[in-house]
């Protein structure tokens, strides 16, 4: 394609500019509109500065790569209410054997979530686990957090629904889920340890500081879980409490029934007040009707010798006494009745709970069986937006509940900065300037040399980190594919792949690489746990070695 008019070139140079500064920059002080916003800009810009028009502007939006996105941010919705996420974290403490076991768990989860829900997903349901982690261990948290965000990107690397820019791909190439899977899952998979073994390398010392016993992470974990999972542990001491608190005013009824019999005997009162007391635990279990007889002859034994100013002489010589243990057994046996209320109503509530137990592990258990379901149709080809699409309204229809709540939670905002991007880079690529470039480049990035490869991962490299990796894709992404196809189909498929592991991988060279960055930055910045600022030099002196490693590793694994 031969360079446009020298207005419409200047203009939507100028127009694709102010798109790219507010997208990597949201908040520039001349203009901190965001990135949405700025899409939106450039896109209007394109259009009044008649660079393409409105009938091209909304042509170039991509309605499936939107509704596959869409249709994926509400499975991961219902997943998180599911508390996949919450069980994923616990994973991470789960017989721990130290921080650097820790770290690579956080590794390997943070890949294998972000490759089925997607890196911004499990950045941003994950961050807090690992903050605390580091927390409880004593460790600044910066390691555990770099885990997370490079691992997190690596991962979604291996399939369409991992990230935007293999939606992208996928969408444009039509290449399968299961293909695009095999195609890179090997490179994935030896990317994560790779890098696991760089963080480890890298922060050995500070690894190895041993954690406080006192205060173990697995405890920690498990404590959170049960207070906020309806199947912990903190359920039964609830109702425990409710129990000793009923019981408590049953005795003081009892109490209070009881002091007519003494005649203002403060004594007797006394003595009565230490056996009730003495016979607590007896009346729990009475309570339940588990103690019948044994309970009337502990209360028995310990009434010889209760109170301090009688001696120990016959039970005949104190009627009043003796009336009165009568008394308490007498309403011990009554609590052993059947006829009592309070085994009964504790009867009905555990009906309740039990009952809302199984309905919440059946909803769970739906909602997990048709997300396999999705990756299932994912694998036999089918179309992966309208089956995105469909798990989610599946899911909205088993919830049978107002679903407004789940969908509020969708990234609507991510969703128009799409909108926005697709017109923009539309018309920019209209002006002819990225075909110009690539015509310059393409004979020096040949897909059936060594040396093309190189160059081709230099360029995505370098764009991706300067230009972000879904517009790097959208500008390359079919000239790439037509320049390897001119030698090979075989070599298109592998074109597309270099395109998704370099572009992806790319997001770890710095701070600004990928939104997973971002998002594990703001979250631990803003963090009630543990607030924790990640630097951009303190990143970079990390995933400069690591992106350089891990994306040459994967392309010597990839194939067409």
């Amino acid at each position: 394609m031969v360079l446009a008019s020298a207005e419409k070139v200047v203009l939507g140079s100028i127009a694709f500019a102010i798109f790219w500064v507010l997208a990597i920059f949201p908040a520039v002080p001349f203009l901190p509109i965001g990135r949405t916003a700025g899409s939106l800009l450039g896109a209007m810009l394109m259009v009044l500065f008649r660079v393409i028009t409105p009938e091209q502007a909304y042509a170039a939006i991509d309605l499936p790569i939107l509704g596959l996105l869409f249709g994926t941010m509400v499975v991961s919705v219902y997943l998180e209410r599911a508390d996949l996420f919450k069980y994923l974290g616990i994973l991470l403490s789960w017989k721990s054997m130290g921080a650097k076991d820790l770290l690579c768990r956080i590794c390997i989860i943070s890949a294998i979530s972000s490759a089925f829900f997607t890196n911004d997903t499990s950045c941003v349901v994950l961050t807090e686990f690992v903050l605390k982690i580091a927390k409880q261990n004593n460790i600044p948290p910066h390691p555990f957090l770099l885990a997370l965000a490079s691992s997190a990107n690596i991962g979604s690397a291996a399939t369409p629904i991992g990230n935007p820019q293999n939606l992208v791909i996928a969408i444009q190439s039509s290449i399968s889920f299961g293909e695009f899977l095999l195609g890179i899952l090997p490179a994935m998979i030896l990317g994560v340890l790779v890098n696991a073994v760089i963080l480890l390398s890298m922060f050995w010392k500070l690894l190895s500081i041993e954690k406080d016993e006192e205060n173990g992470l697995t405890v920690m974990i498990s404590e959170e879980d049960a207070t906020s999972h309806r199947f912990s542990p903190a359920t039964m001491l609830h109702a425990t409490s409710l129990n000793s608190q009923e019981l408590n005013s049953v005795t003081e009824n009892t109490n209070g029934r009881s002091s007519p019999n003494l005649n203002g005997n403060s004594a007797h009162a006394e003595t009565l007040g230490n056996q009730i007391n003495l016979g607590e635990s007896e009346m729990r279990e009475a309570s339940t009707g588990v103690v019948v007889e044994s309970t009337r002859n502990s209360s028995a034994s310990k009434e010889v010798g209760v109170g301090d100013n009688f001696p120990q002489t016959r039970e005949e010589n104190f009627p009043s006494r003796r009336s009165t243990r009568s008394g308490l057994n007498e309403r011990i046996e009554m609590m052993n009745s059947p006829e009592v209320t309070i085994p009964v109503q504790l009867s009905v509530e555990e009906k309740e709970s039990l009952t809302k137990r199984r309905k919440k592990l059946l909803w769970k258990t739906c909602v997990y069986l048709v997300t396999v379901g999705m990756l299932i149709a994912f694998l036999k080809g089918l179309n992966m937006s309208w089956t995105a699409l469909t798990a989610a309204l599946t899911l909205v229809v088993l919830d049978f509940k107002d679903a407004r709540q789940c969908l509020e939670k969708v990234s609507y905002s991510l969703l128009v900065f799409f909108c926005g991007m697709f017109i923009t880079v539309d018309g920019f690529n209209r002006t002819g300037i990225p075909s110009t470039l690539w015509n310059l480049m393409e004979p020096h990035a040949r897909i059936n040399h060594v040396s093309g490869i190189v160059v081709l991962a230099i360029v995505i490299l370098v764009l991706s980190n300067i230009a972000s990796n879904v517009p790097t894709v959208l500008l390359l992404g079919a000239r790439v594919a037509a320049s390897a196809a001119a030698i090979s189909p075989g070599e298109e498929k592998k074109a597309w792949f270099i395109l998704a592991w370099v572009s992806t991988v790319a997001g770890n060279l710095s701070l600004l690489g990928s939104a997973a960055n971002l998002i594990v930055c703001e979250q631990a910045r803003n963090s009630q746990v543990f607030g924790y600022t990640l630097s951009f030099w303190r990143h970079l002196k990390f995933g400069v070695p690591s992106t350089l490693i891990v994306t040459a590793i994967g392309l010597a694994l990839i194939r067409g």
